[in-house]
Order: structure tokens, then C-alpha cells, then sequence
């Protein structure tokens, strides 16, 4: 019986703590970081004002949590589309699609990371974003698999280019989190992973 307890325990702190992290993402995305209230977030999840610290130390605190979850998210959402694909250029134009696809698809979340995240002090200046790191090695590795068939250019250097094309990708969905949103990202997504494809291909092969 105890051991039940405990497990309906948890499970209640890990909805309510998910209730904070869905609230908080509507609050930023609709008043932004610096104007939303921890006790905006806390009647938008249903709790009171000071269960929100329970669960987090700040408001900056909840944002890097943010952070650190949608990516861990994107992490297996990307290992799983990128699974069936058996050439390296259609990894990459995967990786490219479905990078924009949920920026689309979560245009709150999108607005968070995108913005708001670059507007944490903490963040910029004290986190140390490995799950970025690890995000970005999954287009390091197409890259580095590509070299060794001899199908990617020999003088290109994968870190450079997974920075250049998570650039590219990042600085369009900051535009579409910022316009009027009405155009799909998807065709946007195949350009970009056409342009990169192109310079990396080893003339002659695919």
C-alpha cells in the first residue's frame, strides 16, 4: 500500500510540475519573459504562487527547463524520423523538414526559444547548453558518415557546417516567429537543405 502511495505520490508532483511547464510556455510566449508574472504562470497552471517553487528556483529557472525538456523532446523525435533514412542526403533534408515542421507545429514553444530564451541573462551568459551540443551532433554525424562513404567533400569541416546549417534553420524560424506566421515552413526547409547538399556533394557522386 505504501509503495502505491509513493508512486501516486510522483506521479501527481510530475502532472502538476508538467502543468507549470505547459503554463509557463502560454505565459512567455504571450506577455514574454520579462513581463510575465510567476503568479501569471501559477494561475494558468492552477496551483498557488508559492507551489511554484517547489518545483523551480526562478522564473529564469523554469525557462532553462524549458529549454532543456522540448530539446531533450526534439532530441528523440529527430533520432526517430532520422532512423528509416539509409543516405545522407535525405537524412539531412529529414533533419532539415522536421526541424521547421516543429517550430510550425509549437508556434507557443517556438516563440519561447526562439525569443524569450535569448532574453534570459542566465541563460546567455551562465548555462552551458549541452543539449544543444547533443542536438547538433546528429547533423555532425550525417556529416561525418557522408565523409567516410567518399560522398561529402573531404575539405569540409562538420562542425563548421552542422553550426552553419542549425544557423541557417534557426534564423528562419526566428523570422517566421516574428511575422504574420502565414507561410509554411516546409518548402522553406527543402530549399535550405538543397543549398547544403549541393556545396557538400562530391561532384560526380551522391
Amino acid at each position: 500500500m505504501g509503495e502505491m502511495m509513493d508512486v501516486e505520490v510522483g506521479d501527481h508532483k510530475a502532472m502538476r510540475r508538467r502543468a507549470i511547464v505547459d503554463a509557463a510556455i502560454e505565459i512567455f510566449a504571450e506577455r514574454g519573459f520579462h513581463s510575465a508574472r510567476v503568479s501569471d504562470i501559477a494561475s494558468a497552471a492552477g496551483v498557488a504562487d508559492g507551489t511554484i517553487y517547489l518545483y523551480f528556483r526562478s522564473k529564469d529557472d523554469i525557462l532553462i527547463t524549458i529549454f532543456e525538456e522540448k530539446m531533450a523532446e526534439m532530441i528523440r523525435w529527430m533520432q526517430d524520423a532520422l532512423a528509416p533514412c539509409n543516405h545522407w542526403e535525405e537524412r539531412l533534408r529529414v533533419f532539415s523538414t522536421k526541424h521547421l515542421d516543429v517550430v510550425e507545429q509549437n508556434p507557443s514553444l517556438a516563440s519561447v526559444l526562439q525569443v524569450e530564451l535569448r532574453l534570459s541573462n542566465k541563460f546567455m551568459k551562465e548555462y552551458v547548453p549541452r543539449r544543444l551540443q547533443a542536438y547538433l551532433d546528429l547533423v555532425g554525424d550525417i556529416l561525418i558518415e557522408g565523409q567516410k562513404l567518399g560522398q561529402i567533400r573531404a575539405d569540409v569541416n562538420p562542425v563548421i557546417v552542422r553550426r552553419a546549417l542549425f544557423g541557417a534553420l534557426d534564423e528562419i524560424a526566428m523570422q517566421w516567429v516574428l511575422s504574420d506566421r502565414r507561410y509554411t515552413l516546409v518548402d522553406t526547409a527543402r530549399q535550405v537543405a538543397e543549398v547544403f547538399i549541393s556545396g557538400l556533394r562530391v561532384e560526380g557522386r551522391g
